[in-house]
Parts: C-alpha cells; sequence; structure tokens
C-alpha cells in the first residue's frame, strides 16, 4: 500500500469519525428550543437566582468571539472545557486552545513530513501530540491551581473564624477573605462574593465554587456551612475545628509523599529509560532505527510495546497513588 493510500485512508477515517461526532452531538432544532424556552423563562421570571443566572450567561456571551462561537459549534461539549480553561486561572478562550491544537498538529506533522517520515504516521503523531499536549498542559495547571489553593486554604478558614468571631456576617467573611489572602484563594472567594452581591445565594455560590476545584477539602467546608444553616450551633468553633482537620490531613499527605518517594523514582528511571536508549542509538546511528519509520511490521510492533509499558506506567503510578 503506497503513501498517498495510507494518506487516504487517514482522510476518509478522520470525515467518518468527524460525522459520527457530528449524529451523536444532538438534534440541532431540540437545543434551539431549549435555548428559546430557557430564555423566555429568564426575562419573565421574578426569581433573583434566575436573573443572577441569566446575567451571568450575558457576560459570558459577551466575552465570547466568532472564533470561540464556531469552536462550540464543533465540539460536542463546550461547556466542560471552558470550565477546564477557567480552572487553570488563565484567561484563555476555547477559540485560543482550538488554535494551540491546530498548530502543533500542523507543525508536527509537517516537521515529520519534512524530514522523511510516512505520512500516515507523521499525521497519527501529529494528531496525537496536537490533542494530548494542550489537554496535559492544561491539566498541569489545573493541578498547581488546586494545589497551591489547597495549601493556603486552612488561612482561609481561620481568617472566616476570625470575622464572625469578630461580629461579621458570613456572606461579608468571605469578602473579607477574598480581598486579605492571594491568589488562588483570595480570587476564588472574591468570586463568590461578586455573585452573592448580584443576587446569587451563598449556597449556590459555594456550590459552584466546589464544582469548579473539586477538592475534598472545599467540599468539607461547604457541606459544614449548609449543616450548620440547617441545624444551627457555634459555626466559628466548627470551622475552627475543620482548619485543624485539614491541617493535620496536609501532614498526613507530605509524609505519604515522602514514604512513596523511592517507588515514585523507580518508576520515572524504569518509564524514560527505552526513550533515553532510543535517543541515543538515533544519535549513534539514525539508520539502524529508519526501518521502525519505513517497515509496517516495525510500526506495528513498536506501537504494541509503548501501549503495553504506557500499561505498566498508569499500573505503578496506581501502586504509589494513595488517597486520604
Amino acid at each position: 500500500m503506497t503513501d498517498a493510500s495510507f494518506l487516504l485512508m487517514f482522510v476518509g477515517l478522520s470525515l467518518t469519525l468527524g460525522l459520527g461526532v457530528f449524529a451523536l452531538a444532538g438534534d440541532g432544532s431540540a437545543k434551539k428550543a431549549s435555548r428559546r424556552l430557557e430564555a423566555v423563562r429568564e426575562r419573565h421570571s421574578g426569581s433573583r437566582e434566575i436573573l443572577a443566572r441569566a446575567q451571568m450567561k450575558r457576560l459570558i456571551a459577551q466575552r465570547d468571539n466568532k472564533l470561540d462561537s464556531m469552536v462550540m459549534q464543533l465540539i460536542p461539549r463546550p461547556a466542560e472545557l471552558r470550565a477546564r480553561l477557567e480552572r487553570t486561572g488563565k484567561s484563555w478562550t476555547l477559540g485560543q486552545y482550538a488554535l494551540a491544537c491546530g498548530g502543533l498538529f500542523g507543525g508536527v506533522s509537517l516537521l515529520l513530513i519534512g524530514g522523511g517520515a510516512p505520512p500516515l504516521l507523521a499525521l497519527l503523531i501529529g494528531s496525537f501530540l496536537g490533542i494530548g499536549v494542550p489537554h496535559l498542559v492544561v491539566g498541569v495547571l489545573i493541578g498547581r491551581r488546586v494545589a497551591a489553593f489547597t495549601a493556603r486554604f486552612p488561612d482561609a478558614i481561620d481568617l472566616l473564624v476570625r470575622g464572625l468571631r469578630s461580629g461579621l456576617p458570613v456572606s461579608e467573611s468571605l469578602g473579607v477573605v477574598g480581598r486579605e489572602l492571594p491568589d488562588p484563594v483570595g480570587s476564588e472567594f472574591r468570586t463568590v462574593a461578586d455573585k452573592i452581591r448580584i443576587g446569587r445565594t451563598m449556597e449556590a455560590a459555594l456550590h459552584e465554587m466546589a464544582q469548579r476545584m473539586n477538592t475534598p477539602e472545599f467540599q468539607f467546608f461547604v457541606i459544614t456551612l449548609s449543616i450548620q444553616r440547617e441545624t444551627g450551633g457555634n459555626l466559628a468553633e466548627t470551622l475552627n475545628n475543620l482548619g485543624e482537620v485539614l491541617r493535620k490531613r496536609a501532614q498526613m499527605k507530605l509524609k505519604i509523599k515522602a514514604m512513596s518517594s523511592e517507588s515514585k523514582a523507580s518508576a520515572y528511571i524504569v518509564g524514560c529509560l527505552p526513550f533515553a536508549v532510543f535517543g541515543l542509538v538515533w544519535m549513534a546511528n539514525a539508520d539502524y532505527l529508519m526501518p521502525f519509520f519505513e517497515d509496517r511490521r516495525l510500526m506495528i510492533a513498536g506501537t504494541g510495546g509503548f501501549i503495553w509499558m504506557s500499561i505498566g506506567a498508569a499500573i505503578m503510578a496506581k501502586m504509589v497513588r494513595f488517597e486520604i
């Protein structure tokens, strides 16, 4: 089979997958009717909660440009991708994310084809890197931001406790936390305070923040506030105990991280060793490894070995990951 046949097969497969995604995206008329009903409900409703939600939607719609609107029409679940980008704390849009994916795909594919790689292999590697690298970068940024939030969250609880003991209401204490603490804790609490100021209830604003951060520590905090509002009691004392529990939880995580560091280092060495050997052999004698990019049998064998090694790396990563 020639390279042109491989390229045509890849294009046909891509078109088939695109049509499948378009078919599974749902009925466009049904979505339009649902949006019309939601707009009528928001326009004629007297609820402050619904009016605040409508105002937030209008602000987001005004922020989107034509590229973002086009990307929202092409991908099946744009809301989840938008929420994922917002969790990074960066002002990235859907259009910028799509441009990064497309630019990386095109650049890697052209670079490999220009270097003599088969077009099918170049397109497959370009697709993998174009989709995987931006997703990985966003995941790393989310992990760093969540880790920074979790590290400073007990300080936010202590400041909230001091505000409650001085006589401030809970909503005003949340605003004080947002003004006094640095990001990302301060920015998240400022967002909650702003939503409460425009009419959202405190429970709804905190629930949205819990979904955005997706950390057990903040979910404990939201559950504590919800239970206290239903049953009553000394909220300051309850939050003070919660802060101590969260600090002990952080200490236990650090202890487990130190105990599992040796196993993680071994996993990193075992996982990087094949790629390091491949690179060294390529530098010494590139012609010896060229059949891996030309012979279909070696390409299949190399792909199978990479998949098998990825499974082993995932198992090792699961073995050294502990949930507290």
